[in-house]
């Protein structure tokens, strides 16, 4: 009986050892600590230490999760003890399949981090072992319930968009992506994964350096406008370039410019009437030209004191941006200078003929709306800019009903 006990133990870890590996540093000890929300993008070469440091002050001295597909413990003593910042733990999880992603206590250290960091690799690996799955809810439980800071570079990053590319048939180069946006490698997900908050239309891309990724990122939001008929967004780092996003939605740019030429890029569709492609189909190449003004991109340089910054609730407000206008003409990519397009995206248009009141204000536990329209909609945010209700010509919202925030 004890040898059989023995060999079923062995058994067991062996089986372990296959879907996983864990590195741990630090207190095996979980504590709870007064963290804040965040989400850091980093573009794939080396870490940026203050962006990183940014990142690990989040956690207010809790513990760190690494994610990874592949690879070791290289973040451990990095983050622990590396840059200043007192926190309790890092444990790395390096994840072989499924199966490694949904033991019960690896999802329990992931749902009692106060910090989630997405290694690089593969970013199939990711959606394949962390999609549709428990994983995956307690992911975004952490994010929007937890709300504690999360990030990650290159195919870590590749992943945090509402939409996402997800390389299921490998990688896909600019001139594929132009000569056919539906080339069977233009694998892309739709708000089906993460969730967080200032990312619902918002594909990411990295190492937009080199390789050079301006126009596989543009046919990325072609393709994400034309399958879900709405505006499209993208944020891009240059290698060693990473953006940190405050709870507010403000997001600084860290870098070594003007000693490098390090950069952040963010892509929004025109915010005209008619900013859809004029084509975008299978088997052709992409035309989005617009007049020239197909997309509008925040070139953000990134500096040492990260003072550069774009507001993500209106893709407008801004400091030390340069603008461009990105253009595709039958498959043909360009970029030229343009001006802050200020497109207003939370303002409402005002019109005399209506007469719509909502109130009481301040209100307790019911708004009512009383409206002339025959027909109407109602959306409602929390304090990240989420839509946390929709209501169809109803004049009564019982708030007591929405979760706090």
């Amino acid at each position: 009986m004890k040898k059989i006990t023995l060999l079923f133990t062995l058994f067991t870890q062996l089986l372990v050892a296959q879907n996983y590996t864990e590195y741990a540093t630090g207190s095996a000890t979980d504590i709870t600590t007064n963290h804040q929300f965040g989400v850091c993008l980093m573009g794939g070469a080396s870490e940026n230490n203050d962006a990183m440091i940014w990142f690990l002050e989040k956690a207010n001295g809790g513990d760190v999760v690494v994610l990874r597909a592949s690879g070791s413990d290289g973040y451990n003593n990095y983050m622990y003890s590396g840059l200043g910042v007192s926190i309790n733990s890092v444990t790395t999880f390096v994840f072989n399949n499924e199966v490694g992603a949904l033991d019960p206590d690896v999802l329990q250290k992931v749902e009692n981090a106060e910090a989630i960091w997405f290694a690089g690799g593969d970013q199939y690996d990711y959606v394949s072992y962390f999609k549709d799955n428990a994983m995956e809810d307690v992911l975004n439980a952490f994010i929007n319930t937890k709300q504690g800071v999360i990030g990650g570079t290159s195919a870590g990053m590749a992943i945090l968009g509402g939409g996402y590319f997800s390389a299921e048939n490998g990688t896909v180069t600019n001139a594929q992506a132009l000569s056919n946006p539906y080339h069977n490698r233009m694998t892309l997900g739709y708000n089906d994964f993460l969730d967080i908050p200032f990312f619902e239309h918002v594909i990411t891309d990295t190492h937009y350096d080199d390789p050079d990724r301006r126009a596989r990122h543009a046919a990325f939001l072609a393709r994400y406008s034309i399958d879900n008929n709405t505006r499209a967004f993208g944020i891009a780092c240059n290698e060693y370039t990473a953006v940190c996003i405050h709870d507010a939605g403000r997001a600084y740019v860290f870098g070594e410019y003007p000693d490098y030429p390090e950069f952040a890029f963010f892509l929004q569709a025109n915010c005209v009437g008619d900013f859809m492609p004029e084509t975008c189909i299978d088997g052709q190449p992409l035309v989005w030209d617009q007049g020239g003004e197909a997309i509008k991109v925040a070139k953000i340089p990134g500096l040492y004191s990260a003072e550069n910054y774009i507001d993500l609730t209106d893709w407008s407000n801004s400091q030390g941006v340069i603008w461009e206008n990105w253009t595709v003409i039958n498959g043909s990519f360009s970029a030229s200078s343009t001006v802050n397009p200020e497109c207003d995206l939370l303002s409402v248009t005002e019109n005399e003929m209506l007469d719509i009141s909502v109130g009481p204000n301040p209100f307790k536990d019911v708004i009512r709306i009383d409206s002339q329209l025959a027909s109407f909609e109602v959306r409602v945010y929390n304090l990240f800019g989420k839509q946390v209700a929709h209501y169809t010509n109803q004049s009564q919202i019982e708030t007591s009903k929405l979760t706090s925030g």
